[in-house]
């Protein structure tokens, strides 16, 4: 077979789209980004796709072997047999509570037992859509799934990455006979490892955007685990941090940890574990006080070694899924100074408590020892939070050698890191 020795990765997440292309030594050798198109989703998905498909440079498409797509946990899209949307997708934050009764009595401690998991919003649509409707239903895809099939053509695959949130048990690899025997569970997609092969691009897609036809599509994962695929973690012990518009913790680890009451659970990572869990703090709680400049501005004020003692607890709205799994949780933002740099300075450090929380309680059910940190997400950039964060924690942290998830995706096509 022709010798491809490129990687593509795209990158579908909350706040724009983007790719990115390595070479076998993991050099990076070309990227793009841009915002989601204003077309409604998923269409605008598929506009997106192409648009970053068609900026490949005419040197680079020919030789792109492998292709993976990350997109958004949770975000998914019901389908006819032809892959055409029945209802538009249903977003990661989209919470459907009145799912939870069933999602308790079938998956009482999968991480699927959430308002706004894939599982929630399959029972929700089976519940709320018209008889009609629903039975032109035939798959139930994820947003990395269904943009992965409009280029390899095969519709109702998933990967155990996305589908942990849809009830696939990683563990026993296979759906729980409990979900089988749903009156759902026919468009319930076939899960494969990510990464694995899934087929050739299309005739179409090779003529259209000058790839080779011998170009061949992996299964995708997640926005979260791309992240942690490029920041250079790869050993037992290695944590990281992403800080976008939520907290997202993981870390890897030889033994699996599951703790629905904490919010934590784990993937599957070659033969390892990927632990954690997602706090509602972050940057969105940031954006509902400060614009981007006035964050630069404050964070350049604020003297990390000068104590505080503001005691906050940030979330923009009650409710909160790591590391205390309380859907009432109440923020904790009073008293405010009048000065907004001290605000800032609350907000950040309470973060920070947040994050060194999740790495102790991980430590406390038997993750392996934590030994580092990488910094991924837009917070990254934050240096005055990276200081605080610095007095808190017991290890080093370092920032990722990307911050960017296309890049993880690219990685992810050309081998996963940790493998059996």
């Amino acid at each position: 077979m022709t010798h491809l020795p490129l990687a593509l990765g795209l990158d579908f997440g909350t706040s724009g789209v983007r790719a990115a292309v390595v070479d076998p030594q993991r050099h990076l050798c070309w990227q793009e980004r841009q915002p989601y198109p204003a077309q409604p989703a998923p269409e605008g998905w598929r506009q997106a796709l192409f648009e970053l498909l068609g900026a490949l440079p005419g040197a680079i498409a020919p030789q792109i072997g492998k292709i993976a797509i990350d997109g958004t946990s949770g975000t998914v899209v019901l389908c006819d047999r032809s892959g055409a949307a029945l209802t538009p997708p249903l977003l990661y934050n989209h919470p459907c509570p009145e799912s939870l009764a069933t999602l308790k009595a079938i998956a009482p401690n999968s991480p699927a037992a959430s308002a706004t998991s894939s599982l929630a919003k399959l029972i929700w649509w089976h519940q709320s859509l018209s008889a009609d409707l629903w039975s032109q239903a035939a798959y139930l895809l994820h947003q990395a799934d269904w943009l992965s099939a409009q280029i390899h053509g095969q519709w109702g695959l998933s990967d155990y990455h996305n589908s942990l949130k849809l009830g696939y048990d990683v563990g026993n690899q296979g759906y729980p006979p409990d979900m089988l025997r749903q009156p759902w569970s026919a468009v319930l997609p076939r899960v494969v490892a990510p990464g694995e092969r899934v087929g050739p691009v299309t005739a179409a897609i090779t003529q259209r955007f000058g790839l080779s036809p011998h170009c061949q599509v992996v299964a995708g994962t997640t926005d979260s685990i791309a992240a942690f695929l490029a920041s250079g973690a790869s050993a037992p012990g290695d944590g990281v941090t992403s800080l976008g518009s939520t907290l997202v913790i993981k870390l890897l680890s030889d033994r699996r940890i599951d703790a629905a009451e904490y919010g934590i659970y784990s993937h599957r990572l070659g033969h390892l574990w990927l632990v954690g869990g997602a706090s509602n703090t972050g940057g969105a709680v940031l954006e509902t006080f400060f614009d981007r400049d006035a964050l630069a501005t404050l964070s350049q004020q604020i003297d990390p070694a000068v104590p505080t003692t503001l005691d906050y607890y940030p979330l923009s709205q009650p409710g909160e899924r790591f590391p205390t799994n309380d859907p009432n949780l109440p923020p904790r933002l009073t008293p405010r100074p009048e000065d907004d740099a001290e605000f800032l300075h609350g907000l950040l450090l309470g973060m920070a408590r947040i994050e060194r929380r999740g790495y102790t309680l991980l430590a406390e059910l038997g993750a392996s020892p934590l030994r580092q940190i990488y910094t991924a997400g837009g917070g990254a950039a934050n240096e005055t939070w990276g200081q605080l964060r610095a007095g808190l924690m017991p290890v080093p942290i370092k920032t990722a050698a990307s911050v960017e998830a296309a890049v993880g995706s690219a990685y992810l096509a050309l081998g996963l890191p940790t493998t059996d």
